[in-house]
């Protein structure tokens, strides 16, 4: 019966996600992350774990607020049109 998937990984497996996805990240930057806490980390002896859904999030595009037409201020674009 296989192991069920840890939330914690080794920033090797985190690296392999990002190239996986396209988007090199060394096993050094995801240190620095996890030290500056950008990245939320555990560090049992001098092996350093981040938590795999949050490196998956970092993957995911940011969703935007886009602008209403009603927010556009009125005539602003009268001049083009005629």
């Amino acid at each position: 019966m296989p192991r069920p998937a840890s939330d914690w990984i080794s920033l090797s497996e985190a690296a392999r996600i990002f190239a996986d996805a396209n988007v090199p990240v060394s096993r050094s930057t995801l240190a620095r992350w996890a030290h500056a806490g950008k990245l939320q980390s555990i560090q049992p002896g001098r092996n350093i774990f981040v938590r795999r859904a949050q490196v998956r999030a970092m993957l995911q595009p940011k969703r935007r607020r886009g602008l209403k037409s009603t927010d556009v201020q009125p005539g602003l674009f009268e001049e083009l049109e005629g």
